[in-house]
């Protein structure tokens, strides 16, 4: 009776898991535990069948019974895994339950070549990408790409020096090369969410200055001023205020969307001068959000506390200056002391006379 198929080719083991009949799967498991291996169509196993209807209690009791690491690594006629679904149907409950309680190969391949992390970034957009991200790099979850950069980049220097002989210097600059590129690439989409929330706030904080809008017209009178319904009420009634509060907000939307930009471009972020130019702007938004956040409390704050309120933000905002100022200058120094020695190395190299030629002592010229 287990092994009875439909014209869908699932038997009542398969049906128990899609419907979420623990109880059930258990006892029919237990009866005939063969039956859980027999796949569908599209060679789709049960646990497939299970991310695909959202059985997380179901995935969870028939991994716990079945305990096997080529049935929780089998792959349907795509080359899909459990993994490579659960990341396209974006269920982070089971991503998790997969990377921490099993055995599941994190970077395998599916029929088109694409690991998990692939999947994602192929994906449609949502609210769970940061967490299955992060989720996916503490296991160790690459993309395709840098697994093939790995195989081509580093192989071939390490039997070269082992044939030569030769002190491992390329090997070890390609190794520093590769992890700056990967940290990079592993940050990268939270370097994206980071700056497309900044953007987002800077938008937002535009569009609503601090102490609201007009909601009336007001043709004024002798003693207070005309203003009309939709326009900043600062920009009236502190017009200082409202040109830095706009300077500071603007420059940081402005430092967020080149973020964003030079994210997408694929800029060589190996290289030190662009590494650089990407923590400079990355300072310049965070800085012009923190002045912006300053001006937004005294415009708001009653006119009794505000000595209070600015020691306390100026105090703040020059810490936060210090800390940004030492990054900043830590890292032109390292940049500065980078390129001086490349131009050093060119230029002895320039200089160094070429080896003289193997002749035999025999010949004479």
């Amino acid at each position: 009776m287990c092994l009875a198929v439909d014209i869908e080719e699932r038997n009542p083991l398969h049906l128990a898991a899609m419907k979420g009949q623990v109880h059930v799967l258990n006892e029919l498991v237990r009866v005939r535990p063969q039956a859980a291996r027999v796949t569908v169509s599209w060679g789709e196993t049960i646990l497939h069948l299970c991310v695909k209807y959202g059985q997380l209690e179901s995935f969870k009791a028939l991994v716990e019974v079945m305990n096997n690491q080529e049935f929780v690594n089998a792959k349907d006629d795509y080359g899909m895994t459990v993994l490579h679904l659960a990341v396209a149907y974006k269920q982070i409950e089971t991503i998790k339950f997969l990377l921490t309680r099993t055995s599941v190969e994190v970077n395998g391949l599916n029929a088109n070549g694409l690991t998990a992390m692939d999947v994602l970034a192929q994906s449609r957009r949502g609210l769970k990408d940061f967490d299955i991200a992060e989720s996916l790099r503490d296991a160790g979850a690459i993309r395709a790409a840098e697994i093939l950069h790995w195989k081509t980049e580093t192989t071939p220097l390490i039997a070269q020096n082992v044939a030569t002989n030769q002190p491992d210097t390329q090997h070890q600059w390609v190794q520093k090369t590769y992890k700056k590129e990967d940290w990079l690439t592993r940050k990268r989409d939270s370097l994206m969410v980071v700056a497309s929330l900044m953007a987002t706030m800077s938008f937002q904080a535009g569009l609503t200055p601090p102490g609201g809008l007009w909601q009336d017209d007001f043709t004024g009178t002798a003693t207070e001023r005309s203003h009309e319904s939709g326009h900043s009420i600062i920009a009236d009634t502190n017009q200082s205020y409202y040109t830095q509060y706009l300077a500071a907000n603007t420059t940081s939307f402005m430092a967020s969307m080149s973020i964003i930009l030079l994210l997408v471009t694929g800029l060589p972020f190996q290289r030190r001068f662009f590494m650089w130019i990407l923590t400079v702007i990355v300072w310049i938004a965070i800085t012009s959000m923190a002045i912006t956040y300053r001006i937004s409390l005294l415009f708001i704050t009653p006119k009794s506390q505000e000595l209070d309120v600015t020691q306390v933000l100026d105090y703040a905002l020059r810490a936060w200056l210090a800390v940004m100022s030492f990054l900043l200058l830590a890292h032109t120094i390292r940049l500065t002391l980078n390129f001086f020695k490349r131009v050093e190395y060119v230029l002895g190299k320039k200089e160094r006379p070429p080896p003289p030629l193997p002749y035999p002592n025999n010949i004479d010229f």
